[in-house]
């Protein structure tokens, strides 16, 4: 609770205790130590400085000097009662039991800890006033000195009593509230982490160590896949080793006999489940995974209302540990967050995917390839190196289109695109350039080596299984002999592609520098029928293709 909060209630207590205290007072037949005045007068001044302390806290607006004046309220107080409590009878005054009321107050508004400073206050006020009538420093009120020591003994007693079973809930009450407060704090850290992450799997590892580190958990799995009853380990906690939080990452999880593993369970039930143990036959792999696993804890994740993944969490129930449902519903709410930062990351993923590659066939787009030939050339100019591009047109797809219908052209591009992208190395880049052209970048390849590969790629197209047979033409250009940038390299590959497609199609023509600098076709490979080895022709002109031994 606020300390503004604190001290508001603590000022409503204390004209609740006023307001008591003149009531009590109604009911006593007589002081012996002073009138109803002298009550009033001394009410009137304890309201008095009360206020006056609350007025310098609000003016003070520092929690150090705050706390110090509401420590000095409770003192006040206590001077209050117990001055009110000696002119009402002392020990046996009805006004005692404001202490205990006020103790209480105290308690519950302040602390556990403040409760137990201020009822010692009050036990040696009591007993100082006591003294003080033994001295006949002030006048004796009530009974025999041995009789009022008996009786203050005994309301002190009652004092520390009540103050102490108040303390114990209290205390309870007060770790259950920073319990809470720990974990929504630790929540909220979990939450900015995961905004700064965008890759699943490194938020799969930063929630799983949150949440094992904020619940104690011994170890713990993260399961999830994209496609529904394709999930894999993303990530692992506490496993022996770093071997064993490796290996175990990417492992499939398929379910085994009977009810299958639990976390298709969870998931199924759209709920958490507590198992005591692992059932090697219906969860092999679990049970692999956390050889003699017990007390687990196992939270679908789910996001829109589907589950893809859960969460299994071991709990070794040490001193001090805690599966009690509070937990629970804290770790569903763990999950929630991390199934909706995995969710976010994939559909993120998603888009920039969709961004930068072709809808048909799935591989790079026009703009995804301007970047990486400007990114590969620059590249290259520092490290001197040679950069090549392919560019490859499908011969007569228009007519092919007409013909067969554009479902069926469809399905050749795509062909076209598996058969680049999986004959091409890894760091290459295969591109749509648009319509049925193709381009092909490849990073730290010469001229000679590019058109063994240009010829590969035309050679298997060719010979690939498909409903209809085509055929495509490729034009080479290789940066910086044939090109100083990216624009003129693309204008070279291009000019060779038109030289392949005049000279018959089916060809791989590779651009040269003639001596006046303008790149121009250098070299043809052009297929005879049958996809036989290709033939290299030259032409009388400057510009046309000269062979290439």
């Amino acid at each position: 609770m606020p300390l503004a909060d604190r001290v508001a209630h603590m000022w409503f207590l204390r004209l609740a205790l006023v307001g008591l205290a003149v009531v009590l007072r109604a009911v006593v037949p007589r002081t012996t130590a002073g009138g109803a005045g002298t009550l009033a007068g001394g009410t009137a001044a304890y309201l008095g400085v009360s206020l006056s302390l609350q007025w310098a806290w609000r003016a003070l607006h520092r929690r150090h000097r705050g706390l110090v004046l509401f420590g000095a309220m409770l003192l006040v107080d206590g001077v209050y009662l117990t001055w009110a409590s000696y002119l009402t009878g002392g020990a046996s005054s009805p006004l005692r039991y404001l202490f205990v009321l006020h103790l209480v107050g105290v308690v519950l508004i302040g602390s556990y800890r403040t409760g137990l400073k201020v009822v010692a206050w009050d036990s040696l006020l009591l007993f100082a006033a006591l003294r003080l009538q033994e001295a006949h420093v002030i006048a004796r009120v009530g009974s025999s000195s041995g009789a009022e020591q008996q009786q203050l003994t005994a309301f002190v007693a009652v004092c520390w009593l009540v103050t102490l079973v108040a303390a114990a809930f209290s205390s309870v009450n007060e770790r259950e509230l920073r319990r809470r407060r720990g974990d929504i704090e630790a929540l909220a850290r979990m939450a900015t982490d995961l905004e700064l992450l965008d890759d699943p799997n490194a938020i799969a590892c930063a929630a799983l160590d949150r949440i094992a580190g904020t619940f104690a958990f011994d170890r713990a799995i993260l399961i999830a896949g994209r496609a529904e009853g394709d999930l894999a380990v993303m990530a692992a906690h506490g496993l022996d080793g770093l071997d064993g939080l490796n290996g175990l990452k990417g492992t499939r999880c398929r379910p085994g006999a009977g009810a299958g593993t639990v976390a298709l369970r969870a998931m199924a039930a759209h709920r958490t489940l507590l198992e005591s143990g692992i059932d090697p036959e219906a969860d092999p792999w679990l049970s692999a995974a956390l050889p003699g696993g017990a007390n687990l804890i196992v939270t679908p994740l789910s996001a829109d209302g589907s589950p893809f993944g859960a969460l299994v969490l071991e709990h070794g129930l040490r001193r001090g540990s805690r599966v009690d449902q509070q937990a629970v519903a804290m770790v569903e709410r763990f999950a929630s967050y991390t199934a909706l930062a995995l969710r976010n990351a994939w559909l993120l993923e998603q888009v920039t995917r969709s961004a930068a590659t072709d809808g048909l066939t799935g591989i790079a787009n026009r703009r995804t390839f301007d970047v990486a030939i400007s990114r590969e050339l620059a590249r290259a100019g520092r490290a001197s190196e040679p950069v090549s591009l392919l560019m490859l047109d499908v011969d007569h797809f228009k007519k092919l289109n007409d013909i067969h219908g554009h479902q069926t052209g469809d399905e050749l591009l795509r062909q076209v695109a598996r058969i680049l992208a999986g004959h091409s190395r890894e760091f290459d880049t295969t591109a749509r350039y648009g319509g049925e052209e193709f381009a092909v970048i490849l990073p730290s390849c010469g001229p000679t080596e590019s058109v063994e590969i240009a010829e590969r790629l035309r050679r298997l197209i060719g010979e690939a299984d498909s409903a209809v047979a085509v055929t495509v033409s490729v034009g080479v250009a290789t940066f910086p002999g044939d090109a100083p940038d990216a624009v003129t390299l693309i204008g070279a590959a291009d000019m060779a592609l038109y030289e392949s497609k005049r000279a018959g199609r089916n060809r791989v023509t590779a651009a040269s520098t003639p001596p006046g600098g303008v790149s121009a076709p250098a070299a043809e490979h052009a297929a005879p029928p049958g996809n036989a080895s290709p033939a290299v022709s030259a032409g009388a002109a400057d510009w046309l293709p000269t062979p290439i031994t």
